[in-house]
């Protein structure tokens, strides 16, 4: 095992588990927690040993997105706006696209819930696989924001457009039964099974056939992503636009102070 300031790295022969560590805020997406990320991400795309990667949580949570009081504190320091657009390009696009052009398979084994960033960071791998109490919730629009990170592209991809847009409009939680039976994610075990289920699957993984999964990869790849560093692009813009609206700054201010939203419009 290694261990960074948010995240830890476990090896077991071609297999490597990075396992989000921020479990007092429900592995939140920090600053940190993505420099750290993208470190062990870029190491393992580039050590061949490594011949699958498993991607779950510390705690009770898969991750909760985006850390809405880091973020709030950001914002203070630079007049009430933040640079959402900045954030995803240095953080978050880097960390999908590398997921996605790793040459061996991914999974995400969401242990619990995944919301905002945290569905961008499941979608984002080869094979998503969920415990019976997890679930996924675009929640981008409760604080007047549009799903980021790769989100919008990754969900109707695997699910379509009604559905994707049900989940972006509305916000509300898909639990992790109902990502399977809507094609969201690949399966969904019982909790107590979950966690020997996931390892066996990266088990497997490790053990099979590298450039056969590669080839694959850069197939689905070519075929759905083709365009996905212009669609990221596209994400930064419209989310930078929405850093700076008075229904963002209401988002975040009622998220804290935990009360309803009252939006404007504006």
């Amino acid at each position: 095992m290694r261990s960074y300031e948010t995240i830890d790295l476990y090896r077991d022969g071609g297999g490597a588990k990075i396992v989000l560590n921020r479990p007092d805020r429900m592995n939140a997406w920090s600053n940190a927690l993505s420099d750290d990320l993208l470190t062990v991400l870029r190491e393992i795309s580039h050590d061949d040993s490594v011949r699958a990667v498993l991607i779950t949580g510390n705690g009770k949570a898969f991750c909760s997105g985006a850390d809405l009081k880091e973020g709030a504190a950001l914002a203070a320091a630079n007049g009430g706006k933040l640079d959402t657009g900045k954030i995803l390009t240095r953080y978050y696009h880097p960390i999908v696209t590398t997921i996605r052009e790793m040459p061996k398979p991914v999974v995400s084994a969401v242990n619990g819930p995944a919301a905002g960033a945290g569905v961008s960071l499941a979608l984002a791998a080869d094979l998503v696989v969920a415990a019976e109490s997890a679930y996924f919730m675009l929640a981008f629009v409760n604080i007047g924001l549009v799903p980021d990170g790769g989100a919008s592209l990754f969900v109707p991809a695997r699910i379509g457009f009604a559905r994707a847009a049900e989940m972006a409009l509305l916000g509300d939680a898909v639990p992790a039964a109902k990502a399977v039976e809507v094609g969201l994610i690949n399966a969904a075990w019982p909790d107590a099974e979950f966690a020997k289920n996931a390892d066996a699957l990266l088990h497997r993984l490790a053990n099979g056939p590298t450039r056969s999964y590669a080839g694959s990869k850069r197939e689905l790849n070519h075929w759905l992503y083709a365009r996905m560093a212009e669609h990221l692009a596209l994400e930064a813009e419209i989310q930078s636009d929405l850093g700076g609206s008075r229904d963002f700054a209401e988002g975040i201010a009622a998220f804290l102070e935990k009360r309803p939203t009252a939006f404007t419009g504006e």
